[in-house]
């Protein structure tokens, strides 16, 4: 856990959640400025309250945020993302599975690039979608504190 850099976790936890660091400041229980989460955001290690406080805040564990990389997010996206596109349509016996260029090749190439763009677009949808997933449970256990 060494090359672990705990600040730059919060900060990437905290990005995906689509919070500004002056929001999360007041998030937090000890109402933090933005710069004293700048100031967090920077720092290789946090103590273990810190931390607790930090990943609270965030609906989040100390050991999730220890653990967080972000390469195991995309990772999940594409994959996912993959899966869905593989079980919705059969593109065994598609030509964009392995296009051929031949003297028609500028129209292949367009309805390659359409098909491209069209992932992308299905792809930042579930993007959008987890994102707002992950928000949404955040407030949730928020609210759930809250009641406590």
């Amino acid at each position: 856990m060494n090359n672990i850099h705990i600040g730059h976790n919060i900060k990437r936890i905290r990005e995906i959640q689509g919070i500004k660091q002056e929001a999360f400041g007041q998030m937090c229980r000890s109402r933090y400025s933005q710069q004293r989460i700048s100031d967090f955001e920077n720092m290789v290690a946090l103590d273990e309250p810190l931390l607790a406080e930090l990943s609270t805040a965030l609906g989040v564990t100390p050991d999730f945020v220890k653990s967080f990389k972000d390469d195991n997010i995309i990772y999940n996206i594409q994959n996912n993302s993959n899966t869905f596109n593989d079980h919705a349509i059969d593109q065994s016996h598609s030509q964009h599975t392995k296009p051929t260029f031949n003297n028609d090749g500028a129209e292949k190439l367009i309805d390659l690039l359409e098909k491209f763009i069209e992932e992308d677009r299905v792809k930042t949808q579930s993007i959008a979608e987890l994102s707002k997933a992950v928000l949404d449970l955040t407030l949730e256990v928020k609210k759930l504190k809250e009641e406590r």
